[in-house]
């Protein structure tokens, strides 16, 4: 029963996406890479949610709370305020300049080879990092909870390569055959079923710990784990509060407002109104994201913390095999199987984006159509594809926690890239060799620092202070060299850019109860 569910809602998902994007012109740029700018607020707002909530935040993130409780609420809280900034502050000049990916903007501030260098920081982020950790994730969390070594009769190590090439296979198809619209529309029908699945696990692990009743069951989790609810970290917590001030905030808008796999969703919106819509909503549900992905893992820790030899990033998958009840597993499967494939297959097409239009076009064949550009980046999504496969199972020797290593790697492109995109927004002269200087320096410079000095500060404390450095780099550079004209930003005219009615109203609302959120639990 459980597997004719899992393969009856992942085929209903296939055929729904199929069915939206059947009519998408797909051999055109704005077609495949923005699913003809036709994008609405629900569609962008359940595509940011699911790609983003994934295996890596969901298996990570209740990872770390199994280690030190809500507090690595953070990661969620925060991002909605920025989303906030995002759908105030960037979108709106994105889509004024009717720019496909982040890097075409740098290409206009500052000029084609920072667009170039920008893309391939992506390129290698996403093959490198993200990809692998997404496949590996996924891999781990549908062969823990669901124990495939003892029922495919393989090794623990073989069950992992078989699950990270099926999911690769199966994200590939998706994203490189299906373009955004699909990869949206799949994202959206899987983000209502993995909020469905995902609110199951807590209430069936706190009705497992109340002997039946869910509110006996929070009542004994808050009274014997009393640590595990002060969402104030110390200093020697994953997520010291004074980081929240720091590297936390930076992290969060480069990832909700410049990254490439995020942002170009909304990229794909039908207008600015829809856009904005589309990111308030996410960040309104992103609020309540700490129930999926925070609270399992201190449930986890009730359950299985006494055992000292227990891996914490299995604490989420252990919890779902130990209290979901059988009948809900093909069900929960197929979601959990669709958050996989959302941010691999997301990443994927982002990247295809970056490839065709930044690179091909740009230096292998300038005179290719719109059609050629297409094809060849299918192709080189294809490659990537493959190269993640290989590299994802090698992260199973990765140091510390998954979700924490996920971050601190990512701190190498992460702060150089908002750092020039801030800066080509708010300054006018800067010129393109003080962008250049940060974003080929600055992640070797990150890199050394954290992982050959190993500084005794916090790795978000360390990004705050690249931050810095980049910016004193660059405004430093801009005295002794500046742009010869003052950098103005053009309106493209593709889409509709009024600002929504509402937008300064429902971000002070947002940015409120975050604020709230954070009293309740200090």
């Amino acid at each position: 029963m459980g597997l004719i569910s899992f393969i009856g809602f992942t085929l209903l998902v296939a055929v729904i996406a199929w069915w939206s994007t059947r009519k998408t012109d797909e051999n055109s740029s704005d077609g495949y890479f923005l699913g003809g700018r036709s994008l609405t607020a629900g569609v962008i707002a359940g595509s940011l949610l699911l790609t983003n909530l994934s295996t890596e935040q969901i298996v990570g993130l209740n990872g770390a709370a199994f280690t030190d409780g809500i507090l690595v609420m953070a990661w969620e809280t925060l991002a909605a305020l920025a989303m906030v900034v995002t759908a105030v502050f960037l979108l709106p000049r994105y889509l004024k300049g009717g720019i496909t990916t982040v890097p075409q903007f740098l290409a206009s501030r500052f000029d084609t080879s920072t667009k170039t260098i920008t893309s391939v920081i992506f390129l290698l982020g996403y093959v490198v990092i993200f990809l692998p950790i997404v496949l590996y994730s996924g891999a781990l969390a549908v062969s823990t909870m669901f124990d495939l070594p003892e029922l495919l009769g393989l090794t623990k190590n073989q069950t992992l390569w078989a699950c990270v090439w099926f999911i690769g296979v199966i994200g590939s198809i998706y994203a490189v055959f299906g373009g955004l619209k699909a990869v949206a529309v799949s994202d959206t029908i899987n983000a209502i079923g993995l909020i469905i699945g995902g609110l199951f696990i807590p209430v069936f692990g706190l009705a497992f710990i109340g002997d039946g009743s869910v509110l006996n069951g929070l009542e004994i989790l808050i009274r014997d784990n009393p640590t595990k609810f002060n969402a104030i970290g110390s200093a020697e917590s994953s997520i010291p509060f004074s980081t929240l001030f720091t590297g936390m905030m930076l992290v969060q808008v480069f990832y909700w407002g410049t990254n490439q796999a995020i942002i170009q969703r909304a990229l794909g919106a039908k207008n600015l109104q829809e856009g904005q819509k589309g990111l308030l909503l996410g960040a309104f549900i992103k609020i309540l994201g700490p129930i999926i992905v925070v609270l399992p893992g201190i449930v986890a820790w009730h359950i299985f913390g006494s055992n000292p030899n227990f891996v914490a990033d299995e604490a989420y998958p252990a919890l779902v095999s130990k209290v979901l009840p059988a009948s809900l597993v093909g069900f929960f499967a197929a979601v959990l199987f669709g958050a996989i494939l959302s941010s691999f297959n997301s990443a994927l097409n982002s990247s295809v984006t970056l490839f065709g239009l930044d690179i091909y076009k740009e230096y292998i064949n300038p005179k290719a159509d719109e059609k050629q550009v297409v094809k060849i980046g299918k192709l080189f999504g294809v490659l990537l594809a493959f190269l993640a496969m290989f590299i994802a199972p090698f992260i199973a020797n990765a140091p510390g926690g998954l979700f924490g290593y996920l971050q601190e790697v990512n701190g190498s492109y992460s702060i150089p890239i908002l750092t020039v995109v801030a800066v080509g927004y708010l300054t006018k002269k800067v010129p393109a060799i003080a962008a250049k200087v940060v974003l080929i320096g600055g992640p070797i410079i990150y890199l050394i620092c954290q992982f050959v000095i190993k500084p005794d500060i916090h790795f978000l404390h360390v990004m705050a202070i690249m931050c810095v450095l980049f910016l004193i780099t660059m405004f430093g550079i801009s005295k002794v060299k500046q742009r010869d004209t003052e950098f103005k930003l053009e309106y493209t005219n593709q889409v509709e850019i009024t600002p929504w009615k509402y937008v300064k109203q429902g971000a002070i609302i947002i940015s409120v109860i975050v604020i709230g959120v954070y009293a309740y639990f200090s």
